[in-house]
């Protein structure tokens, strides 16, 4: 059963929670995080990616960039844009974009639900992007950017946090991306009693995006546990900073693929090929194909748009891995056709999540890439079945939105 506890947060006054927040440090790269915190010293890119105070030759894991991190963190404590509340809290998030709305319980939990599984994965991690956040987090001595993390959804756990979002909030901003951010503290002993007690019921909590986050933070508290003597197991070392939100309020975009050639091949004999896994059809409209339903694909090549469905007999309909759109296409296309056989590493794919729209693909064709492959999105059920199976899902499988920001919360690991 999951072990969560609440923690003195360190957190912007209300007055920068704004200016404060950031998205997380691996949406972006460096150019990008330094226009976007251009003339914002309170960004919290400047301890996520705090090479923007940088040199622009530096290497990302230099000893100078976590150093400065840690530098621009305790300067933000001793300026007082960051405070720390005095009692042990909870807190909960909630991200509203358009239609989607999501609420979240801010705590911690403990590194060893991650070790016995309790905490579910559901990708690898890579080692060098490990090792640069254990260096981040053990230089900092905080986790900074919390984990999402999800649980099958519980009417008794929402009722609580419904009456907790009619409080008046710490922070309610809407970013410059349109996305609406709501905080509140949890103080309350008895509140924050149930709120454990609940979900010591939880039989599993899932790691839905910040694998690597969630790898490091471990890491680190295990160190810490091995160099103290007089280690309890009480120490906030113990515990990795997550936001856990219900399942079904859970919105994934769909990842889809773009490919720079076509193997040698041309527009003829690869539809052909593709022909003899899928099912194809012109789409007669001027829009881009979204598929509907699962095992349904659009493909956009040499100015048209096709609908795909995957033929029978193409997957294995028992297997939570292989049944998944993403494997289907990788298995069935991008590797026996196009010679795409590890789309981690080639360079020939490149991914673009949804949120940037369909229309993005068709353009870039038409400026010159090969073939783009628009994919029905990967549900949050899938992600669970993969978890419980022990598996893990193939790269590139999920696009989450609306992202948590960084900042708004963190945990001090002493």
């Amino acid at each position: 059963m999951a072990r969560i506890k609440p923690f003195k947060g360190v957190r912007p006054t209300p007055e920068r929670a704004k200016l404060v927040a950031a998205p997380p440090y691996d949406v972006m790269n460096s150019e990008e995080a330094r226009e976007m915190a251009k003339g914002n010293p309170y960004s919290f890119l400047h301890v996520d990616k705090p090479e923007i105070d940088l040199p622009t030759d530096i290497h990302l894991y230099d000893e100078k960039v976590y150093a400065k991190g840690r530098e621009n963190f305790y300067k933000m404590i001793d300026e007082g844009t960051f405070i720390q509340d005095d009692s042990d809290c909870y807190y909960v998030y909630k991200l509203v974009m358009g239609n989607v709305k999501e609420t979240g319980l801010v705590a911690g939990f403990h590194i060893e639900d991650y070790e016995n599984d309790i905490i579910k994965k559901h990708e690898l991690t890579r080692a060098d992007k490990e090792a640069d956040r254990i260096k981040h987090v053990e230089t900092i001595n905080a986790n900074t950017g919390p984990i999402f993390l999800t649980y099958p959804a519980r009417e008794d756990i929402d009722a609580i946090i419904d009456e907790i979002v009619k409080n008046v909030p710490l922070y309610d901003f809407t970013a410059d991306d349109g996305i609406q951010h709501t905080f509140w503290k949890v103080e309350k002993d008895d509140l924050i009693n149930t709120l454990t007690a609940k979900f010591a019921e939880v039989k599993y909590l899932y790691i839905a995006d910040g694998h690597h986050r969630c790898a490091s933070g471990v890491a680190v508290g295990k160190k810490k546990r091995a160099a103290n003597p007089n280690h309890s197991g009480n120490e906030e070392y113990n515990y990795v900073m997550g936001v856990i939100f219900p399942h079904n309020q859970l919105y994934i975009m769909d990842y889809n693929r773009i490919v720079a050639d076509l193997n040698g091949l041309t527009t003829d004999e690869f539809l052909n090929k593709v022909s003899e896994k899928f099912i194809i059809e012109k789409f007669s409209s001027d829009e881009p194909y979204k598929p509907e339903s699962t095992h349904t694909y659009g493909m956009y090549i040499a100015g048209t748009w096709y609908k795909m469905s995957a033929k029978q007999g193409t997957f294995c309909k028992e297997d939570p891995v292989k049944s998944l759109d993403v494997a289907i296409i990788q298995d069935n296309l991008l590797e026996p056709i196009l010679g795409i056989q590890d789309p981690r590493k080639d360079k020939r794919i490149d991914f673009v999540g949804g949120i940037r729209g369909l229309k993005e693909l068709s353009m870039r064709v038409d400026k010159g890439e090969a073939v783009a492959i628009s994919m029905y999105a990967t549900s949050v059920e899938e992600l669970m079945a993969i978890a419980d199976a022990g598996k893990i899902m193939p790269p590139k499988s999920t696009w989450f939105e609306p992202k948590l920001r960084s900042g708004l919360i963190n945990h001090l690991l002493d």
